[in-house]
């Protein structure tokens, strides 16, 4: 591995060169206002593969936006590994809270990221830890020390739950045919601690309609004798979590798998310091469900929360008025066991049961997941652990993400093969919202280490 180390040094600027490059293109998946520039993405990566050496690269058509496929079989007896990642983003809204650009990428030095980190959407989620595997695959192709088959399929609807990407899969089961999957869409620990994400939450998205009258109203003349349909939504989400922490819909728990006490103090041994935690997004206090620490709140247990309210008069000034409407959007967090068809549909029966008779309430399931975990005696595993020891120099830890990656279980599904999250981002990267950033350590990191979970991966 010493020439590919070698080539990844002489070419690091290049490489964030050409990073810059795609974090200037608005591939917003969401808005159809950038089906263009999400196009533009994925024919800018189809050039990267191919310039990094990939054969057969295609730009796959699906029904929404097109899968970037690539391939290198250097030799049909070695393992095969495929590279997930995507080129799509979230919205940059809102744009108000930018210190710069979200397509405009600038390097700038932080507390945490001394030597710089890359302001931009995307920087961290996906386009800068997808892109580390493209370059390390280079700097492997370019130095003829590839230990394996590699093959890429790089997506653009990630951010809208990979509807296009189920048929995909379904559909090209021999193409994608792999002995491992590999990903870099989650975070790790600190640049002082690396970690694998051993699991991953699954998801339940809806949205939910409140109506009252057939007009809005005078709060004056109609105000305490009509149903206020905000007022009406405000309260019926509040009954959905207790006092406890605990979320009320029937059943909700019925098959949540409870982690061992063995298993929960092995997650203790992660650090965490709840007074960096609280200071680092600015609240005086947590919360949560009784009985659990912070850490195992957001990773292994399941959770409700509102994502977006409106309705009525929201413009400058007043205007008195009871609006018609209300709507909300909700999502659930899953746990292994929990299956989200099912959830949904406990969800749906259970929440117009908490409104009254004045208003009518919908509810429209959007995407879900499955949760999904890795067993830390997968082969897979150990590659990574072994990989990540080489560059830090320190032992990586198991760790259960919070997040969810609906795909990665029906890759396992369809595929039947598992997937190994080495993420190499940091929840300070504060993805999905303004000032978006990512660290060149952790950037040039994982061009550095992906190659030797190749090598050792092929050596197991």
């Amino acid at each position: 591995m010493n020439n590919t180390q070698q080539f990844i040094q002489e070419n690091k600027q290049r490489f964030l060169d050409e990073l810059i490059e795609l974090l200037k293109i608005p591939s917003i998946s969401a808005d159809t206002a950038y089906t263009q520039d999400v196009n533009n993405a994925a024919e800018l990566i189809a050039k990267y593969l191919t310039e990094a050496g990939a054969d057969q690269v295609e730009i796959c058509e699906t029904e929404g936006f097109p899968v970037v496929y690539g391939e290198k079989i250097v030799d049909a007896s070695k393992p095969t590994v495929l590279v997930y990642g995507h080129y799509d983003v979230q919205p940059a809204d809102p744009l108000e809270l930018w210190e710069s650009g979200p397509f405009e990428p600038v390097i700038k030095k932080t507390e945490i990221h001394p030597d710089g980190a890359i302001f931009a959407r995307g920087a961290a989620d996906d386009k800068g830890q997808m892109f580390m595997h493209i370059k390390a695959f280079e700097a492997l192709n370019k130095t003829n020390e590839l230990p394996c088959n590699v093959k890429f399929m790089i997506e653009g609807e990630e951010e809208i739950g990979s509807p296009s990407l189920v048929g995909f899969v379904k559909n090209n089961k021999e193409k994608l045919k792999n002995d491992i999957i590999l990903i870099s869409d989650t975070s790790m620990i600190s640049n002082d601690q690396p970690s694998i994400s051993v699991g991953l939450r699954g998801l339940s998205y809806v949205e939910v309609e409140v109506k009252g009258a057939n007009r809005d109203m005078h709060s004056g003349v109609y105000g305490g004798a009509v149903p206020n349909p905000l007022n009406v939504l405000a309260g019926m989400i509040a009954k959905l979590i207790d006092e406890e922490g605990k979320i009320t819909v029937p059943g909700f728990y019925d098959n949540v798998i409870e982690l061992t006490e063995e298993e929960r103090a092995e997650m203790a041994k992660i650090p965490f310091n709840v007074e960096d935690y609280k200071k680092s997004i600015g609240i005086a206090d947590i919360q949560g469900e009784n009985g659990y620490s912070t850490i195992e709140r957001t990773s292994i247990r399941p959770t409700l929360d509102v994502n977006g309210m409106w309705g009525g008069y929201i413009g400058e000034g007043a205007k008195t008025v009871i609006p018609s409407m209300a709507y909300a959007k909700i999502s659930m967090r899953l746990v292994p066991g929990q299956d989200p068809d099912d959830i949904t549909n406990k969800f749906v029966q259970y929440f117009p049961t908490l409104a009254p008779s004045s208003v009518e309430v919908n509810v429209k399931p959007h995407h879900g997941g499955k949760p999904y975990i890795l067993p830390t005696t997968n082969k897979g595993y150990l590659a990574a652990k072994k990989a990540l020891a080489q560059t830090f120099e320190k032992e990586a830890l198991p760790e259960r993400a919070g997040g969810s990656i609906p795909i990665v279980a029906l890759f396992e599904e369809e595929l039947g093969t598992k997937s190994v999250l080495m993420g190499f981002g940091l929840n300070s990267d504060v993805i999905h919202s303004p000032n978006e950033h990512y660290g060149l350590f952790n950037f040039y990191k994982g061009i550095e280490t992906i190659p030797y979970f190749f090598k050792y991966y092929t050596e197991e």
